[in-house]
């Protein structure tokens, strides 16, 4: 039996990732998802006005600035006992679906389909269609990506001002109203956004395609016409389902979501929350406090077991050579290991398709990916239903200032659903500035490396019983880990450097 360890260097993804990967006969026993930047916002946070975090945490990140905005501006507004006015609710939530909408269709068609275009498949009968619609940068379906997805963030820049990193929201509401124009404009996006994605992504009616209730229905409604069976989804199916990606990259099956939208009334949110226990195939209430966070194999100061972010630490410890091996974290569920995106919304929300097909097939790679084109049909029409609701609350007020001179003492925390999935900022101030500071990322809980007691995170278990027939091109693993939409820059922030055999197509 031979054993090697081979290091990849996955291209494509939002930041720097590294897996490490023992290889027995060709099949994945061992694996190690490595973080190589160190991010250390928390510790810039520490000793700040509280008001500093809705200027700095939209700058984790590049791609989801305004979910960090957003989490941050919920921690402030709890702590101060602030209820922001219905109008400023919408405006946040039509802005955070442009965000993510955005994300999902240029992570499927800029990030995830162009390994369709790896010279393993060139012999595939399906192949020039693949390249004709998914070649990065040329094929058909690419350019209209980037076309809808470049008009889609002009939403926030129409309410926020800017896109990336926008500073729009603050404890109390947002910094401008919508009107009948910004809403006219916003309309307009959406309409050509949706356009574009039934012509060209489902070949298809939108609300025909969000009625299917399972599997079977699915199937029967992609098959019934050419161009469904020749749209980015019917070829996105096709293959991925005929290489067997509906077979593999199965992780663990507990799902978290911290749920999609909040209500403009405050009762709770349109997609709710929740932790699906894969256990008893149930869905549990969210209780924040059972998030901890290891760093048994982080490059941390350690300690023992996990922590709750309210009394976690993250103080750098770089011990290369150990068996330390990631700048992550491991956040844990109680004591679960979980997994967080589209797939863990819907399934939370018992959205009838992905349950469904979660019930019959399982966990996998090709479904996590699906997911994430049926939240996007999902979006669509919600965002539509957020500009008509503002429409009507125009004249209602858009800020209501809280009159704060000196912030209460106390801790708060903020949860929002990202593009990636769950994310969470946990604050304390005392004596008027922020004296901890804790950021969970939706990538933290996927990517996270074993903890304490020795779990494999997500991904890792995800990975491990994979056979790769060509350690010089393993792309099996990019698709299983692009499924996820990684996100490496909101979890880590220092570079390492180290031999490693880069993965590009």
């Amino acid at each position: 039996m031979s054993r090697i360890t081979v290091d990849i260097d996955l291209n494509r993804v939002e930041g720097d990732l590294e897996f490490q990967l023992d290889l027995e006969d060709g099949v994945v026993v061992d694996a190690r998802c490595i973080g190589t930047l160190y991010r250390g916002f928390e510790q810039i946070l520490i000793g700040r006005a509280p008001r500093d975090a809705l200027v700095i945490t939209p700058r984790v990140c590049g791609i989801c600035g305004t979910a960090q905005l957003y989490a941050a501006t919920l921690a402030l507004e709890q702590i101060a006992g602030i209820t922001p006015p219905p109008h400023a609710v919408l405006v946040r939530n039509l802005c955070l679906m442009a965000e993510t909408l955005q994300s999902d269709l240029r992570q499927t068609f800029l990030f995830f389909t162009p390994d369709f275009c790896n010279p393993r498949y060139a012999a595939h009968p399906l192949a020039g269609e693949l390249a004709d619609a998914f070649a990065p940068l040329k094929g058909s379906v690419v350019r209209g990506c980037l076309q809808s997805t470049r008009e889609l963030v002009g939403i926030v820049a129409i309410f926020g001002g800017q896109w990336p990193h926008s500073t729009y929201m603050l404890p109390g509401g947002i910094t401008q109203p919508a009107n009948a124009r910004r809403l006219l404009d916003a309309g307009d996006i959406l309409a050509n956004v949706r356009s574009w994605f039934e012509q060209a992504v489902i070949g298809g009616d939108l609300d025909e395609w969000m009625a299917l209730d399972s599997g079977d229905a699915l199937f029967r409604w992609m098959a019934a016409t050419p161009a469904r069976q020749r749209s980015a989804l019917g070829l996105f199916n096709r293959f991925a389902r005929d290489i067997g990606l509906h077979q593999v990259g199965a992780g663990t099956g507990h799902l978290l979501s911290y749920g999609v939208n909040h209500r403009p009334d405050g009762a709770g949110s349109e997609l709710p929350a929740g932790f699906f226990n894969a256990d008893t195939q149930q869905v549990e209430a969210l209780d924040h406090l059972q998030i901890n966070e290891h760093v048994r194999h982080s490059w941390f100061l350690d300690y023992p077991g996990g922590r709750h972010p309210w009394a976690g630490e993250t103080i750098p410890d770089h011990q290369p050579g150990s068996d330390r091996y990631t700048w992550a974290k491991a956040p844990r569920y109680g004591d679960k290991v979980v997994q967080t995106g589209p797939l863990a919304e819907l399934r939370m929300a018992g959205e009838p398709l992905i349950t469904d097909l979660l019930a019959s097939e399982g966990d996998n790679t090709w479904l996590r990916q699906f997911a994430r084109l049926r939240r996007a049909g999902w979006l669509l029409n919600a965002a539509v239903n957020a500009k008509k609701q503002l429409k009507t609350k125009c004249d209602e007020p858009h800020f209501i200032d809280p009159k704060i001179d000196v912030w209460p003492d106390g801790e708060s925390y903020g949860l929002i659903e990202a593009a990636r999935g769950a994310l969470g900022h946990w604050l304390r101030i005392k004596d008027g500035v922020i004296e901890k500071y804790q950021i969970v990322t939706p990538t933290a809980w996927n990517a996270s490396p074993r903890d304490s007691i020795g779990r494999h995170g997500h991904w890792e278990q995800s990975i491990i019983g994979l056979r790769v027939d060509d350690p010089e091109n393993p792309v099996e693993i990019g698709h299983i880990v692009r499924s996820h939409d990684p996100c490496l820059v909101c979890t880590v922030h220092f570079i390492g450097s180290h031999r490693k055999t880069h993965f590009n197509v």
